[in-house]
């Protein structure tokens, strides 16, 4: 199974690209974590839908090869990264041809306030669920930052953090479709 994930922030030092890094360290052998990188494509404008860019034809092609995405998102101003809203523009047009559909999603996200991330994500839920991709309810992840609970190499430090991002992780292998005989290789 290809997972794919998108980090929401363009930041090289993002405690959410951290949290995607930790993430990966709960993925089975027998999956691979892909990221599907953002930060490249330039502004969605329809009138590129008669000549689609390439960086946005291979960012599409990389998504269409994915079994299923987790979003990991910062909140920007209540809402998702513009960076992120413009990625899944790019990966829906033009009409007709959208890579998103019938794939698998779930939203995580790592903020620095109590709330951790709940505005971004029922926003992005919405969009999801706009594009047809069937979103994982629960269990919600808001990951509060705290200093130590993830190293830079996304070792989970945090016990806590651990059995919390394992039970998500689980949940969403699941959902996902991978049984339990593969999520154990």
């Amino acid at each position: 199974m290809r997972i794919g994930y998108i980090v929401g922030s363009l930041s090289a030092t993002s405690m959410n690209r951290q949290l995607a890094d930790a993430l990966g360290t709960l993925i089975p052998e027998s999956c691979e974590f892909v990221e599907v990188e953002i930060g490249h494509l330039p502004l969605y404008n329809r009138d590129a839908d008669a000549d689609y860019p390439q960086v946005a034809l291979d960012f599409k092609e990389k998504v269409a090869s994915l079994d299923a995405v987790i979003f990991v998102t910062p909140e920007y101003s209540r809402s998702i990264p513009a960076a992120l809203k413009n990625g899944l523009e790019w990966g829906a047009r033009p009409w007709g041809t959208s890579v998103w559909a019938g794939k698998p999603a779930a939203v995580i996200g790592r903020s620095p306030g109590g709330p951790g991330t709940a505005m971004a994500q029922q926003h992005l839920r919405n969009i999801l669920a706009h594009l047809d991709m069937p979103a994982m309810g629960q269990p919600e992840a808001f990951i509060q930052y705290h200093e130590g609970a993830i190293a830079e190499d996304g070792t989970i430090e945090s016990d806590e953090l651990r059995s919390i991002l394992e039970g998500f992780m689980g949940s969403f292998l699941a959902f996902a479709g991978l049984n339990e005989d593969e999520a154990a290789a």
